[in-house]
């Protein structure tokens, strides 16, 4: 780690994983290598050494982000809870700004996590479990549980989770061999597509 103010670290990192960002808006996981994030960045590439040893560290470090702010709001929907039937809407709407998040799940975790050295991949299961704790706390505040049903409710959304991109960011190309082979496809959103799922799953909860 170089020397300076962990001020000065934490603010290299962030401009490192912002870079990434924004390469990965227009281009796919396999075609940004290092020397492109690099390229985005105020300082050389191999500066970037300093803080991440492989591109799949920086992803995993862009995801640990996307899960950090979706824990935030689901934090806040369970600090104020809303009328049960709304519930599904509410909770659905907080992933339609995840994106990015969706769509490393869906294509990229695998790879993120076999390339990233261990104490990162700590680093992010740490968010990842408390994701799963916000979600828990959201439930708690809205429904009367059991823990055997949050287990259940956690067990089936989280892999969920991970099909959530492709069937909401079909390209054109992906339309059309849908089309040519008689695939019938229905476009929907990411709040559309969620809070049909999670109004099957809270229909057998209790009043």
């Amino acid at each position: 780690m170089p020397a300076g103010s962990e001020q000065l670290t934490q603010a290299r990192r962030e401009e490192i994983v912002d870079a990434c960002a924004r390469l990965y808006e227009t281009m796919p996981f396999g075609k940004i290598t290092l020397g492109a994030i690099g390229a985005q960045t105020s300082f050389t590439r191999t500066s970037i050494y300093n803080y991440f040893c492989t591109k799949e560290e920086i992803f995993l470090a862009l995801l640990e982000r996307e899960y950090a702010a979706w824990t935030k709001d689901v934090l806040s929907l369970a600090a104020h809870p809303v009328a049960r039937e709304a519930f599904p809407a509410a909770f659905a709407a907080l992933l339609e700004e995840r994106g990015c998040m969706l769509k490393l799940l869906s294509m990229n975790l695998y790879d993120l996590e076999a390339g990233s050295r261990t104490e990162n991949l700590v680093a992010f299961k740490r968010v990842y479990g408390a994701s799963m704790q916000a979600v828990e706390r959201c439930l708690a505040a809205h429904f009367a549980l059991s823990g055997e049903r949050v287990q259940r409710f956690l067990y089936a959304f989280y892999p969920f989770l991970f099909g959530v991109y492709p069937y909401t960011a079909v390209t054109e190309k992906q339309r059309r061999a849908m089309e040519i082979a008689g695939v019938a496809y229905r476009s929907c959103t990411v709040s559309e597509l969620t809070r049909a799922f999670i109004e099957d799953l809270i229909a057998g909860f209790g009043a």
